[in-house]
């Protein structure tokens, strides 16, 4: 029977997600323990074991996952089963086996799942306003500016036991769950002593001993830390604080803006270096863990730390198009952009089980830093007939430090779940640098510089220019949660529980150009170093002139605070015939504020102040029509709320299109009615066929739409469309091949095929009719002007397709996977001004993964050689129009090779 949905629970166990192996280990008629029984080295891919025919407890994937189930006398073939909703699970074997680095990759192996952009998981074409993640089922804060929702790719594998995805709603959950939940495990806490040591380096063929760029930064930026090159100036620091617009004025005088001015000079953040041999990435980690039995109480500790270093070059084909037709490119631009990336995790938890309770305390620090350089070389339609050269360069860290305690405690038919977590993110963006030399390619005789590169500060009307901008982001989140669940009957439970979370977000942008007066051919043409040097600002009165809040807010505060609270009831009217129903009340309050940073008042930004209350059912039947079949219907209605970044009216250029965003505070909620089916068939341990449908109605989506800045240049914001649907088909199957039964001789005896297939079909339309009316800035519009009837939502691709294929040993380490993955084309933003919509073509992936264990010097050892994108498929971004086509990007991937080594001692 099924026990009560319990969220701290799902902490406490996640050793079935963690090895398959765990169930041979668990003694009949016993409990499983929620601490492994082995090291996670040796236990994340162990031996699949036999079926056992005893007392099994089959946790979730953590808490919020997913019930906890007990079936007694029964097989029980797989965890997807044994959960009262349509799931999916990523288990530790399972992330091992696609040999990925972080948590989004290994999820775009699950059915329906894509990513997009930086680690933004989408679940069925669903935006990742859409997603809601959770670690350890509590919620998480994003490090990035305007932005509610975490990148995943920030999660190294090596921290994460397992993966739940559900996609039917059910009432523990938050109310925002449009495409599904996802919640991250990290690992548990060990019943035996262990010790790891992995390391690996990798290269791609784009990239290392490739041309690319950087700057010389700081010494230590190859830890992901600076060592105060990038601190400000004091003098500037006070500037900043002063609450007064740095521009010469009534408060700063022209002496003090040269001083202000000299003060940034930081050559070490200023000069780009070319780079004809960018190294090879690396990365190391190590783990441990251990426990003590304290009489009838058992104490557990596990820790980890990691740092890669990865570096990526892209060589990109970047243009815009003014005319309908797409003819003539009217911005043209190569760039070079050269990415050095460092993370840097480390977890601690502490576990502590007596009788049947459980505390469990966990700490997560992740530290992610990106070190970026671009050359670009291209030309604007405003100045066709000159050349432009634009360098960048920037430093950008993103930090989480997470903190949670559960509590789980069971008294007979009573059970009581505890959790409370604190999460704080920043992201700093110190001296983030643009500068932009200009070659007029007039003759000699009438420009002395027509063939030369020159920046005039914006002096000579030649539109040279140099800007730097420092930005800041600090978010705090607390939340908690209590559950009570009561059995009725064996075949019955109740369960009320309260949700908690509050969320508080400042991000500050200070924005500085430089302008220089007729300055001479010999100054134009200095390099950026020489050309803002103390020297230069000093002798030719270079002055800086304070932009920020220019195009938008300079600073605002966000804030997200939601109670709610909800009945959940679980019966098996008969056998084979389970229900899982439950109402949830959530209530919440969402503001974002522009910050008067400087005294004045601008009625041009509207602030957002939303107060709204819901009522959101969920439900679920599931017949056992057979002993390893089922069928699942599901009904639900849920919402989606704007994020920060949609809300905000201040620019921010994301580092991976090169594209500005900026928000529109008049966005409101949207509203969801969900449907699904699900037939399901376990044949066997991890072996399994499901087929299924989902229909999703969407009241108010909030959709991307672009549109031109004065310099041709695109920008990016949101707006509520009046309604979409979604629907499609899913089909997932795994099955295994014992091999020694095709082929002879030892080498075969043990080993066996591993097949896994899944692929979503997905349908989405936007339905927009005359008279229907969006809301910009405050502003009625008409929708027809954003957004086209018919048209596909943002982020939707048709056909997603998994892959996998490989030889395992079922008695040791020893895999051997081809992966391939596919997402048609999809929309990343609505086409501006009347142009075609902007689509995105991920095409095919197709990756190799071999596993090694062996013996050296007498300790477990695991070799690991991984090979990705070995087609080669290009990136592309693109509007199209008959023969017409522009691309917003266009570059090499190239194909990456890594190999690792890991130790158990």
């Amino acid at each position: 029977m099924s026990k009560p949905l319990s969220l701290a629970s799902l902490l406490l166990v996640s050793t079935a997600l963690v090895s398959p192996a765990a169930f041979a280990q668990t003694a009949p008629g016993a409990t499983q323990s929620s601490m492994p029984a082995a090291d996670p080295a040796t236990a994340a891919d162990p031996a699949p074991q036999q079926e056992e025919q005893a007392d099994v407890s089959i946790p979730g994937g953590g808490d919020d996952a997913g019930p906890d189930i007990v079936v007694v006398g029964r097989n029980v073939p797989n965890v997807v089963r044994a959960t009262p909703q349509v799931a999916s699970v990523l288990s530790s074997a399972d992330i091992a086996r696609t040999g990925e680095g972080d948590i989004a990759g290994a999820l775009t192996r699950v059915t329906g799942l894509s990513v997009v952009g930086n680690g933004y998981v989408y679940v069925r074409g669903l935006g990742d306003r859409y997603s809601l993640a959770l670690l350890n089922g509590s919620p998480l804060p994003s490090p990035e500016p305007l932005k509610r929702v975490v990148p995943l790719d920030i999660f190294p594998t090596s921290v994460i036991a397992s993966s739940y995805v559900q996609k039917s709603y059910s009432a523990n959950f938050p109310g925002e769950f449009g495409g599904g939940v996802i919640n991250l495990t990290t690992k548990a806490i060990p019943r035996e002593a262990f010790l790891s040591v992995g390391a690996s380096v990798s290269g791609d063929t784009v990239t290392t001993a490739q041309l690319g760029y950087t700057y010389a930064g700081s010494r230590l930026d190859w830890t992901g830390f600076d060592n105060g090159t990038r601190t400000l100036p004091a003098n500037f620091q006070a500037a900043l604080n002063s609450g007064k617009l740095i521009t010469v004025g009534q408060d700063f005088s022209v002496e003090q803006i040269g001083l202000l001015a000299s003060s940034l000079s930081n050559a070490r953040t200023t000069v780009l270096q070319r780079n004809d041999d960018i190294p090879a990435n690396f990365s190391g980690d190590v783990s441990g863990g251990a426990s003590i039995n304290l009489g009838d109480t058992l104490l557990g500790v596990i820790a980890s730390a990691s740092i890669a270093n990865t570096w990526r070059t892209r060589q990109s084909l970047q243009q815009t198009a003014g005319a309908a037709d797409l003819s003539v490119p009217d911005n043209n631009f190569n760039r070079v952009i050269t990415d050095n990336r460092v993370v840097v995790s480390g977890l601690l938890g502490l576990g502590l089980e007596f009788d049947e309770n459980k505390i469990r305390w966990t700490n997560l620090y992740i530290r992610d830093t990106l070190k970026q350089a671009r050359l670009g070389v291209g030309n604007r339609f405003i100045s066709a007939d000159r050349d432009l050269m634009v360098q960048d360069t920037g430093w950008y860290e993103r930090q989480l430090i997470d903190t949670q305690l559960t509590g789980e405690f069971r008294f007979d038919k009573l059970s009581i779940d505890l959790r409370g977590g604190y999460a704080n993110t920043q992201r700093e963006a110190p001296y983030e640098r643009s500068f932009t030399y200009v070659r007029t390619n007039q003759p000699l005789t009438s420009d002395p510089t027509g063939n030369k590169y020159v920046n005039d500060l914006g002096g000579n009307n030649l539109e040279g220019n140099a800007s730097v901008s420092f930005s800041d982001l600090n978010e705090n989140l607390y939340s908690g949660g209590a559950d009570v669940s009561y059995k009725i009957t064996p075949e019955i439970t109740a369960t009320v529980g309260y949700a908690y979370s509050n969320t508080d977000r400042t991000s500050t942008r200070r924005d500085f150009t430089y302008r220089g007066s007729n300055l001479p051919i010999s100054v134009r043409q200095l390099r950026p170093d020489y050309l803002l040097s103390d020297y230069t600002i000093q002798s030719y009165d270079i002055v800086l002139l304070e932009t920020s809040g220019s195009a938008g807010t300079a600073a605002f505060e966000a804030k997200l605070l939601t109670h709610a609270g909800y009945g959940q009831l679980k019966a098996e009217v008969i056998p084979g015939l389970k229900f899982d129903v439950g109402v949830r009340y959530e209530k919440a309050t969402q503001t974002v504020l522009p910050l008067n940073l400087f005294g004045t008042v601008s009625t041009a930004i509207v602030e957002t102040n939303l107060k709204n209350d819901y009522w959101l059912p969920g439900g679920t039947v599931t017949w056992e029509v057979a002993n390893n079949m089922q069928i699942r219907a599901s009904a639900s209605k849920t919402l989606a709320r704007p994020q920060f970044r949609e809300l905000v009216s201040q620019i921010y250029l994301d580092t991976d299109s090169n594209r500005q965003f900026r928000g529109n505070p008049s966005l409101v909620d949207s509203k969801l009615t969900n449907a699904e089916a699900r037939y399901e068939w376990f044949f066997g341990r991890d072996q399994r066929v499901m087929l299924g449908g989902f229909y999703k109605k969407i009241d108010r989506p909030i959709e991307a739409f672009s549109s031109f800045n004065s310099d041709g240049s695109v920008n990016t914001s949101f707006a509520n469309a009046p309604e979409a649907t979604l629907y499609g088909a899913e089909f997932e199957a795994q099955k295994h091949f014992d091999l020694a039964n095709w082929f002879g001789g030892d080498f075969f005896a043990s080993r066996r095929l591993v097949a896994i297939a899944n692929y979503t079909w997905s349908k989405s339309k936007l339905k927009v009719e005359a008279g229907d009316l969006t809301l910009v800035n405050g502003t009625a519009l008409a929708a027809a002007n954003f957004f086209r009837d018919g048209a596909p939502m943002t982020g939707q691709s048709e056909h997603l397709i998994n892959l996998q294929l490989g030889i395992e040993d079922k008695e040791k380490l020893s895999q051997f996977t081809f992966l391939v993955n596919y997402a048609s084309k999809r929309v990343t933003s609505r086409g501006p001004s009347g142009q075609p919509d902007i689509y995105e073509q991920p095409g095919v992936d197709f990756d190799f993964v071999a596993r090694q264990g062996v013996k050296l010097f007498g300790l477990d050892t695991e070799l690991k050689f991984t090979a990705r994108n070995i087609l080669g498929t290009k990136y592309q971004e693109f509007q199209e129009l008959g023969d017409n086509k522009i691309f917003y990007n266009r570059y090499d991937v190239g194909t990456k090779f890594s190999l690792g080594i890991g130790v158990n001692f």
